[in-house]
């Protein structure tokens, strides 16, 4: 005698996530964090440090300017629900300004510069090819300034800089930086967020 057919589960037929990693510097890895933290697809968003040395890689010796690094964040993310390219999206036009050079706002130093480490040579063409839409789009009234370079070691920041914006929302500098960048996230890119809160 058969056995009755037993209707497979919706999410046994689901795909396994595609873990892929993109690297993103726009200033302040506080805030370029808590926008990226918002986003379906995304996994996990590290904050640290990229383009310097191992030995000069700590928060001290970043904010100097003097050590190359800038600070950066490190994305996770399942390339089945974002792609890179929306990744781009939101980095050039909410996450931070591309056409200021080692700043951005009042933080001054090659430490915030805007910087996109690229993994692979497939991300690097992306990149290139998004700065140069917007650049014949005249989406920016100035120059797009974005470094774009060949991964370079990526650092982990002290544990207490993950996550910071939304552990210390009332903080000053998180108050009037990073949540209007989220908020600007949140009203022009609704379709890209996430159901559920951010992890």
């Amino acid at each position: 005698m058969t056995e009755p057919h037993k209707a497979t589960p919706d999410n046994a037929l689901e795909a396994p996530a595609q873990i892929e990693t993109a690297i993103l510097a726009g200033g302040c890895f506080w805030c370029v964090e808590a926008v990226f933290r918002e986003l379906d697809g995304v996994v996990k968003v590290e904050s640290g440090y990229c383009g310097g040395t191992r030995e000069t890689a700590d928060y001290q010796q970043v904010c100097t300017g003097r050590t190359d690094h800038a600070e950066a964040v490190r994305i996770s993310y399942d390339a089945r629900r974002i792609s890179y390219e929306d990744l781009l999206k939101v980095f050039f036009s909410v996450a931070h300004d591309p056409t200021q050079k080692d700043r951005q706002g009042n933080d001054r130093g090659r430490q915030y510069r805007s910087a996109i480490f690229s993994v692979d040579e497939k991300q690097r063409a992306a990149a290139m090819a998004a700065i140069e839409r917007l650049t014949r789009d005249q989406f920016f009234k100035d120059p797009i300034v974005t470094e774009v370079v060949t991964e370079h070691p990526f650092y982990p920041a002290e544990s207490y800089h993950n996550n910071y914006a939304a552990c210390h929302p009332s903080q000053p500098y998180i108050a009037h930086v990073a949540t209007p960048k989220v908020e600007k996230l949140r009203r022009y890119f609704r379709h890209m967020l996430r159901d559920e809160p951010p992890p």
